[in-house]
């Protein structure tokens, strides 16, 4: 039997006992499609042989994600993300031990893929445990550079894209996939004391934050959440010309999540910006539309 992070790290067996690497790449197989927060990490449009390594990419993600968020305790999880930092560079030196490593080392070498993105999403990771509200844009912005934008670079990795010009592209896509997010769940991120609208933006509308804790929303909340959803907006379409640079499968994929995302602020609008009132959500149907908006796009527009 297989064990989450948080069981994982509490269990001397699992992390003292030797993992070959057969059973570490059924280790991350079996993360990646068991969990109550996973969508279809490999996309049905992937290519087959990619499907293992994906897997492996996620495994990792998904560690230390727990390891901030699952444990329950900063003081704990401080420790073990330094931890789970030592164990990735051991890995690029060639001395992994724990199953998520074993797996990903082989897929790191094969794909080309640098350290700095790993290393990135573990200082993301510690960063929510130690800072819980950001003044301007740009702080919101820097943390996307560790928290999201690694993630892009790591797929496009995965898919053989190196190009520092289309790593910039990726990057706009998705600090604006995280700020739909951010927008999208503004009162959930309350009950965890964390706030990502920028404070000086709440402040240029003559918004508190204590006003935002007790949920009253007003045009004031309306003003700032207008100009927050429209910086997202402006990365996605500059994002937007990525999947134009890339094969058809991974273009219906970076198309299908800018609509997604894009989706979330029209959502927003519709709501008239009252996020604090109900979290804007797209439906299954809407997620079925965008999918073949999406296929229908680039088949036609590679086909013309």
């Amino acid at each position: 039997m297989y064990l989450a992070p948080a069981e994982f790290v509490a269990s001397p067996d699992a992390l003292n006992r030797a993992w070959a690497l057969d059973e570490s790449i059924a280790y991350t197989k079996w993360l990646a499609t068991h969990h109550y927060e996973n969508f279809h990490v490999v996309s049905f449009l992937l290519p087959k042989h990619l499907h293992q390594d994906f897997y492996n990419v996620y495994a990792f993600c998904r560690w230390a994600d727990d390891l901030g968020d699952e444990i329950g305790n900063v003081s704990e999880s401080l420790p073990l993300l330094d931890w789970w930092r030592a164990e990735l560079h051991a890995m690029y030196a060639g001395q992994a031990k724990h199953p998520v490593l074993v797996a990903l080392q082989g897929t790191a070498a094969k794909r080309q893929l640098p350290i700095e993105p790993f290393d990135h999403l573990i200082t993301a990771f510690i960063q929510d445990q130690t800072i819980t509200r950001y003044q301007t844009f740009e702080d919101v912005f820097h943390y996307c550079r560790y928290s999201a934008n690694p993630v892009g670079r790591l797929v496009l990795g995965l898919c053989g894209y190196h190009d520092a010009a289309q790593q910039e592209l990726s990057d706009a896509t998705c600090t604006a996939l995280q700020l739909a997010n951010f927008w999208q769940d503004v009162t959930v991120d309350l009950k965890k004391d964390r706030i990502y609208l920028p404070l000086d933006l709440l402040h240029k509308h003559g918004y508190s934050e204590a006003e935002l804790f007790a949920r009253h929303f007003d045009q004031r909340f309306r003003g700032a959440m207008t100009e927050a959803v429209e910086v997202a907006q402006a990365l996605f379409l500059k994002g937007l010309p990525l999947a134009d640079q890339v094969d058809k499968r991974l273009a219906i994929d970076l198309d299908l999540f800018s609509r997604g995302g894009m989706r979330v602020l029209e959502k927003i609008r519709q709501q008239g910006y009252d996020v604090l009132r109900a979290r804007p959500s797209i439906s299954k149907t809407e997620r079925v539309g965008m999918l073949l908006a999406s296929v229908t796009k680039r088949v036609f527009s590679r086909a013309a």
